[in-house]
């Protein structure tokens, strides 16, 4: 080979290694958390396959997802405080930051302009450019004539370029409105109750719902008219009962609504609590056979599927909104952490963590579609998240 082909082969190889990704969609794209490597693999789910892994994501050990409008980038929320902007389409981090010691958690904006992370240490919420990772805001968690930081918890995203988060030791919910994200309005409201632990926001964006892990009962606020304050829902729910010790908290999100019921999982009890969500009273209490960790309707309201805290937390009962009974249980594997549904609710993958699984059902016949091999897989995120308020 002369000088002159090797030189152009050399080219050629190059721009080869540069190449763009394969046009394709990501609509069908999602993310697995793999907490023990600080790794995500990326999945299809049309193939169910697994497309690529990410790896340098830090402390995944309570980790979550927002993803871009366009579904091609996930915001990936790590336990230490790491914010990752990942690109599913080339597989690799894209920007990354560490902007706390300890974070739980966070939301995309409604116009897809604002990452916004909830942290524990310090408590706060930081708000940054979805595109750059700029810090824009920093909103301290202060509370009571000390200046205590509460850990911030249940942050959601609201209409109007809006935040909602709980403060768990103060007992309050804040709405922040960061149409002006660096001088951002904060409104307080306080006595929600003992001890919130988490929230949702329902999916039309109108109502925030706090869990109280200090007390039975909800905390509700109406964003249409902040002017009413806020309101207790399911007060006393477990009144003359005995609570049982909790192994782990129970989550709320907009999932966990079908028609005009949203079904919640009880603090320290084999329930989950029907919210009707027109009166805003308790319906119905659905008998499960453990402690309720996630409560996920499926996307057409169908069914609701529900995973448990141990010692049941191998197992998953899915419930008839109907007759509001369990109708199904299934055993994926050890430690069953996580649900999601594929985006019009065919299938739902369930991740079995000590396994290093995740099984894939057919929510129909409840049949075993596919297993994928995943190491320490904990939370499925799906890029139809994009489209949805709240997730």
């Amino acid at each position: 080979m002369n000088a002159r082909v090797a030189v152009v082969a050399t080219f050629v190889l190059a721009l080869a290694g540069c190449a763009a990704p394969a046009l394709r969609g990501t609509g069908d794209l999602g993310v697995v958390i793999e907490r023990a490597t600080g790794s995500v693999q990326v999945v299809d789910t049309t193939k169910r396959i697994s497309i690529a892994t990410v790896k340098g994501l830090g402390d995944l050990s309570h980790a979550s997802v927002v993803y871009a409008r366009d579904g091609r980038y996930a915001y990936v929320f790590g336990r230490d405080g790491g914010l990752s902007k990942v690109d599913l389409l080339k597989g690799e981090i894209e920007r990354r930051v560490v902007q706390a010691g300890n974070s739980i958690g966070g939301a995309i904006s409604q116009d897809g302009t604002l990452i916004a992370a909830q942290n524990y240490t310090p408590g706060g919420v930081k708000v940054f450019n979805a595109d750059t990772l700029e810090l824009l805001a920093d909103v301290p968690a202060s509370y009571g004539t000390q200046g205590q930081r509460a850990k911030v918890v249940g942050l959601a995203d609201a209409p109007g370029n809006r935040f909602v988060w709980s403060l768990f030791e103060a007992g309050e919910i804040w709405v922040g409105d960061f149409s002006n994200p660096r001088a951002p309005r904060i409104d307080k409201f306080r006595n929600a109750g003992r001890e919130p632990y988490d929230g949702m926001i329902t999916p039309d964006g109108r109502y925030y719902i706090a869990g109280l892990f200090g007390e039975d009962g909800m905390a509700l606020l109406d964003l249409w008219h902040l002017e009413k304050g806020l309101r207790r829902v399911l007060d006393g729910y477990g009144k003359g009962q005995e609570k049982l010790p909790v192994y782990k908290m129970p989550h709320l999100r907009g999932w966990a609504v079908a028609g005009k019921f949203a079904y919640l999982p009880a603090i320290g009890r084999h329930e989950v609590l029907v919210l009707d969500m027109e009166t805003w009273r308790e319906a119905a209490r659905i008998p499960v056979s453990g402690q309720p960790v996630f409560v996920m309707a499926r996307p057409d309201g169908r069914q609701v599927w529900v995973n448990f805290a141990f010692p049941t937390n191998s197992h998953v009962e899915v419930i008839d909104v109907e007759t509001r009974s369990v109708v199904k249980r299934l055993e994926p594997g050890k430690t069953v952490l996580h649900m999601e549904f594929t985006p019009r609710g065919e299938a739902v993958w369930i991740s079995a963590r000590d396994d290093n699984r995740v099984v894939v059902y057919d929510t129909a016949t409840f049949a075993q579609r596919t297993v994928l091999p995943a190491t320490a897989p904990s939370g499925i995120f799906f890029t139809s998240r994009a489209a949805r308020t709240g997730l």
